[in-house]
């Protein structure tokens, strides 16, 4: 039994309990322009894999104000300065491991680096932050877990994944790599667990210490 050779951490709700927050600003910026848009609604188009622009505009037949998403990728930002936490037990696990690890979002480079710093996990990943800027296509496409795998010299087949979101587990799954869920975000709710293993991940865990003693035990391919 061997560790993994790579560990690809996803960053909203595995390293940075930033889901609610960022809803929460969405959602209330989205009212105040009219648009009568829930934290549930967003949580569901996150889901869903539409662009969320694309959501409300075919929901609502008109295009959102100018600078709007801008705005309030601006506002999500300032309020992580002042709210943003990690990830209950993620910073012990990280000074824990002597295995190399990097981070794969689907979120803007910005928001992830200013995510890392602002809860003091930037110092376990610089320089290997991998966004989905940096490939054609997103998760659920394998295309940014096959980077991150490449620039750090690690076959897929060795790669394990920690993600909280179904095109997470989907995406790593058809990079061939082993993928564990993790639940232990505030706004994971019940039936999330079900959903990641539906979507293909092989364990879930709703504590950072539970998928430390997982690593310690990975088997080797």
């Amino acid at each position: 039994m061997v560790c993994p050779g790579l560990v690809i951490f996803d960053c909203d709700g595995v390293l940075v309990d930033s889901e609610l927050i960022d809803m929460r600003i969405r959602s209330e910026r989205l009212r105040a322009a009219g648009f009568t848009i829930t934290s549930q609604d967003l949580a569901d188009a996150r889901n869903s894999g539409t662009s969320l622009t694309a959501t409300i505009e075919e929901r609502f037949e008109r295009s959102l104000p100018t600078g709007f998403m801008e705005a309030t990728r601006a506002e999500i930002m300032r309020t992580f300065t002042d709210e943003l936490r990690a990830i209950d037990g993620v910073g012990d696990l990280l000074r824990a491991l002597d295995i190399p690890i990097c981070v794969a979002s689907n979120s803007h480079p910005d928001r992830v680096r200013h995510s890392l710093k602002v809860t003091a996990l930037w110092q376990f990943f610089d320089p290997h932050v991998f966004s989905a800027t940096m490939v054609s296509k997103g998760k659920p496409a394998p295309d940014l877990f096959l980077l991150a795998a490449e620039r750090l010299n690690v076959p897929p087949a060795l790669c394990l994944v920690v993600e909280d979101s179904t095109h997470g587990v989907i995406a790593a799954r058809a990079a061939g790599m082993e993928v564990v869920g993790f639940c232990g975000g505030s706004h994971c709710q019940e039936g999330h667990v079900d959903q990641l293993l539906s979507a293909g991940c092989g364990r879930a865990f709703a504590r950072m210490a539970e998928v430390g003693e997982f690593f310690e035990t990975w088997p080797s391919r």
